[in-house]
């Protein structure tokens, strides 16, 4: 039954005052179909299509385009934030929201600049360590004080040895580097640093050649003859150059002092770091060779399979 159908049954019913009987001989239907088409509610009118708004960000794109560029000219500290374009192009007529901007300034740099690209570094058994300092806190004496972490890593086994001072002064700085060597049983080839203080005195502007130059201090370098290691000093500012020292010292802070630990002296806090560091020797690092340990007493030991 279709709609003019269905309207002139509903006519006859409610403005003629037929009866249905009358309706269904005179249209040559059955009562059940009439019944039901006075029954029925008509279906609702679809209603027009919305119209989407037009987009009010379109006439901003090369004002937003204009600052990237202007941005690539100026000093790195003084650019255009994502929140400092919103706001210029909002005084020129903008009514749209800061989220638009945000995702069109971000689409726009990963079209137009290549993603920082790492390669992940290997290193030969015994050859390399990385060294750094951090800061924590623990009860020494049931006296609350900052402590200063010393970390030497082994890159290849990924040994850690990790070990508390007062302070970072150079007789620390050198005592750190004894015990490490003892508890490895061993000295690596080549050692790397940031350009700490105890270590190098002036690093010189570059010159043109590989690397800069750096003038070290003396006792540092008294130190280094007596062990025959080589140094290296990373780049200032560049801390991924010892990326796997700057993860030990948070994982180290993380899981040997968390919670802050409590000793009588630093003797005896020094003994417990060691022996969460013997612990740790026996985590197997995901997506890592596996790496031969022999026993030592009652301990096994992950060796750096000193060449």
């Amino acid at each position: 039954m279709n709609e003019e159908d269905r309207e002139r049954i509903r006519r006859m019913y409610y403005v003629e005052k037929r009866s249905i009987h009358q309706i269904a001989r005179d249209e040559g239907r059955n009562r059940t179909t009439i019944r039901k088409a006075l029954s029925d509610v008509p279906k609702p009118l679809n209603p027009p299509p919305r119209q989407k708004p037009k987009p009010v960000f379109g006439a901003y794109k090369e004002r937003v385009e204009q600052l990237l560029q202007e941005n690539e000219k100026l000093p790195r500290k003084q650019r255009y934030t994502i929140h400092r374009m919103f706001e210029v192009i909002r005084t020129e007529g903008y009514e749209g929201s800061e989220a638009t901007v945000r995702l069109y300034v971000s689409r726009h740099q990963q079209a137009t600049h290549a993603p920082d690209v790492f390669l992940p570094l290997e290193y030969d058994p015994g050859q390399d360590a990385q060294i750094d300092w951090g800061e924590a806190y623990a009860v020494i004496g049931g006296v609350r004080q900052k402590v200063q972490l010393f970390i030497m890593r082994l890159c290849f086994s990924r040994r850690t040895f990790a070990m508390v001072f007062p302070t970072q002064r150079q007789e620390s700085f050198f005592m750190g580097h004894v015990k490490a060597f003892d508890h490895f049983g061993g000295v690596p080839h080549r050692l790397s640093y940031d350009n700490l203080g105890t270590a190098v005195k002036i690093v010189f502007e570059h010159s043109g050649k590989a690397g800069r130059p750096r003038k070290e201090v003396r006792g540092f370098v008294s130190f280094r003859s007596h062990y025959l290691f080589e140094s290296h000093f990373c780049t200032p500012g560049q801390g991924h150059e010892k990326g796997q020292v700057e993860h030990g010292v948070g994982y180290s802070r993380r899981n040997f002092l968390v919670p802050i630990p409590e000793a009588a002296s630093y003797e005896e806090l020094n003994k417990q770091l060691l022996d969460r560091c013997l612990q740790e020797d026996l985590r197997q690092v995901a997506r890592q060779e596996a790496v031969e340990r022999v026993q030592a007493g009652n301990r096994w030991w992950r060796l750096d399979l000193w060449a």
